[in-house]
């Protein structure tokens, strides 16, 4: 049987995404010129990493609930509106304190996030919801192909101040694309603080975020110090490291579809724990192939399918257990994987003079094994909806 074509509406959202996530990670491939620029250290130049995924954390979601009673166009062109100022703000910083302000706004921006899963839940049936979502989200993993790596060659050639300034005209026309095609009478739920309390009490929404927290710990705890980790494993050129980056951005753009067709064909609770083991096989692999290039992109890119392919079902299982409060509950996810790239990024750093590079991968075995324990949790409190 044929499945009906995904709504239109769905493919400007990705696009959208796309942008933001240009945006969110372009910055930490020109780190150098930006700090050489600034007059400050590579690793200061680093915090701008960290206000954006404080921001995201903190303030994003309580922005979500004030404009919660907003028409969701109104309340996309605002993110995108902030989203746009943040990035002018970053691209024309004279300093590192106004990098970091311009970050922070752009944080706040992320409302557009959770704004646009909320609509694919809205905008199709409940056996398509998987699907729906990996095409919203994919925008984020094609950022990692197609953003990130053409940003960082135009940083480095013309500029770091040219990249930044390109995702707030991008984010500009995003948001006018956004005021043209998205209808106003929209009808999907927006974010609220009613009923939020007694829906977090229950264990299986907390454990279902608390996943969330844990596999990013584990994934950025390596992802945050991708190219060194690279370079610890097999010595290559610049032209190598790029083309390993995007086929590692490749295979995240195949996982996160995969891993909306899986949910949709198997269901969370059976795709998900298959997922964390071949992750948690992949990151305990990853130190042997020390010396050996080919097989370390193999194992490298079954890594990114794995972690990729998460975000769908993740997403799904929130808003499966609680539709009319998906958008909070997807603020809340998001606001999880930014606590966990922090996280994660932070033990990273901490422990990497004593482990070595190459031994990351180890270190964030524990968390991704405490991810699968909340799945085991999840199923001891209740079925849940798939």
């Amino acid at each position: 049987m044929k499945r009906p074509p995904m709504p239109r509406l769905l493919y400007l959202l990705m696009l959208c995404n796309l942008v933001q996530g240009t945006g969110v990670f372009v910055i930490g491939g020109i780190l150098e010129p930006v700090a050489l620029d600034l007059q400050v250290s590579i690793a200061a130049a680093g915090q701008a990493m960290t206000a954006y995924a404080v921001s995201t954390a903190v303030l994003s979601p309580l922005l979500l609930v004030l404009t919660g009673h907003w028409p969701r166009r109104r309340a996309m062109l605002f993110g995108l509106a902030l989203f746009t100022a943040g990035s002018l703000a970053c691209a024309l910083a004279p300093s590192l304190s106004w990098l970091l302000a311009g970050r922070v706004l752009m944080g706040m921006g992320a409302i557009t996030t959770p704004i646009s899963g909320g609509a694919a839940v809205t905008l199709v049936a409940p056996g398509q919801r998987g699907r729906a979502l990996s095409l919203v989200f994919l925008g984020i993993s094609l950022s990692y192909v197609i953003g990130t790596p053409l940003g960082a060659w135009l940083g480095f050639t013309y500029g770091w101040r040219w990249p930044v300034g390109l995702v707030a005209a991008l984010s500009l026309l995003a948001a006018l694309a956004v005021w043209r095609f998205m209808p106003r009478d929209l009808n999907a739920p927006g974010a609220t603080f009613a009923g939020l309390p007694r829906l977090l009490a229950q264990g299986v929404v907390a454990s279902t975020l608390a996943l969330t927290l844990l596999y990013f710990v584990a994934i950025f705890m390596v992802f945050s110090y991708i190219g060194p980790v690279l370079q610890a494993l097999s010595p290559m050129s610049a032209g190598r490291l790029s083309l390993t980056l995007m086929i590692f951005g490749l295979a995240g753009v195949a996982g996160t579809l995969l891993g909306g067709w899986l949910n949709d064909r198997f269901g969370a609770m059976r795709v998900l724990p298959m997922q964390l083991l071949v992750l948690i096989v992949t990151m305990g692999v990853v130190p042997f192939t020390q010396g050996h290039y080919l097989p370390m992109v193999v194992v490298v890119v079954i890594w990114g399918l794995a972690g990729f392919g998460m975000m769908a079902p993740q997403q799904s299982r929130l808003a499966a257990l609680a539709p009319a409060q998906a958008p909070m509950l997807l603020a809340l996810n998001s606001s999880m994987l930014y606590l966990g790239t922090a996280i994660g990024a932070a033990i990273g750093g901490a422990v990497v003079g004593g482990v070595g590079f190459s031994h990351l991968a180890w270190v964030g075995m524990p968390f991704a094994l405490a991810g699968l324990g909340t799945l085991w949790i999840s199923r001891r409190l209740v079925a849940t909806p798939a």
